[in-house]
């Protein structure tokens, strides 16, 4: 007969977490803190740890380093539309924005009142493309600045629905909020959830992310993990909000 301590080890073997990158492992934009790094790097070397964010595989790596990035079971860059295995590119999907709505995003762009607007607006990634007002060659005064400014207008959040309502129907695209100061666009069904398709029905999912409020980039996979039986999520505030949690498991 199968003891009660051994179903509860093969559970815990079968435990999986799940970590956005962006302002839940590291500051927005920033690099992962030294001290969390050799923390977290001894927890993924105990646990089954994966990372699921935005951002490319070049600038993930920037913020948390080759040997953590190399070091996880997988990284699913550009929300799961790039994925990397021990540090091998193993999955892209290749589309891209259609016309009209990348037109769209040009015309609000050219008549958005926030400034200073600092180029590199449309970043191009495997599936998705991300838009940000100020650019990201913003410097961290300017994104502070449009920060504030999308908290008191809501900008990002506007810009999402008018696209959302004039788009995501006719092209099957969806723009989500996404870091401090872009919008992730992509295909509908193709954001962070599609993930999930990787891992067994009987894996216990823990998710960890900043965005999981309606909108955010990392709401539809939260709303997913939440339905998976004991799954669980974890919204945090920041990278220390993540580290508390954790030591406290």
């Amino acid at each position: 007969m199968i003891s009660q301590d051994d179903i509860d080890a093969f559970r815990e073997m079968k435990k999986c977490y799940i970590f956005d990158v962006d302002g839940t492992l590291t500051p927005s934009r920033g690099l992962i803190d030294k001290e969390f790094l050799e923390w977290f790097l001894d927890f993924v070397s105990k646990e089954k740890v994966y990372l699921a964010t935005g951002s490319d595989a070049p600038k993930t790596i920037e913020q948390i380093g080759e040997e953590l990035f190399n070091k996880v079971e997988r990284v699913y860059n550009c929300s799961g539309n790039s994925v990397w295995e021990k540090g091998k590119n193993i999955y892209n999907n290749d589309w891209k924005l259609p016309q009209l709505p990348w037109h769209f995003l040009e015309t609000k762009l050219i008549h958005s009142p926030f400034e200073p607007k600092t180029g590199k607006h449309f970043d191009e990634r495997p599936g998705l493309l991300n838009y940000s007002i100020v650019g990201r060659n913003a410097d961290t005064k300017q994104r502070k600045q449009y920060v504030e400014y999308d908290l008191a207008n809501s900008d990002r959040i506007d810009i999402a629905k008018e696209f959302n309502i004039n788009f995501s129907k006719e092209y099957d695209i969806v723009a989500q909020v996404a870091g401090e100061t872009g919008l992730d666009i992509m295909p509908v069904g193709k954001g962070k959830q599609q993930i999930l398709e990787n891992f067994q029905i009987d894996d216990i999912i823990i998710f960890f992310g900043d965005k999981t409020e309606p909108g955010g980039n990392d709401y539809d996979i939260a709303e997913a993990v939440k339905k998976r039986q004991d799954g669980k999520v974890f919204s945090v505030n920041d990278w220390k909000h993540t580290w508390t949690i954790l030591k406290s498991h």
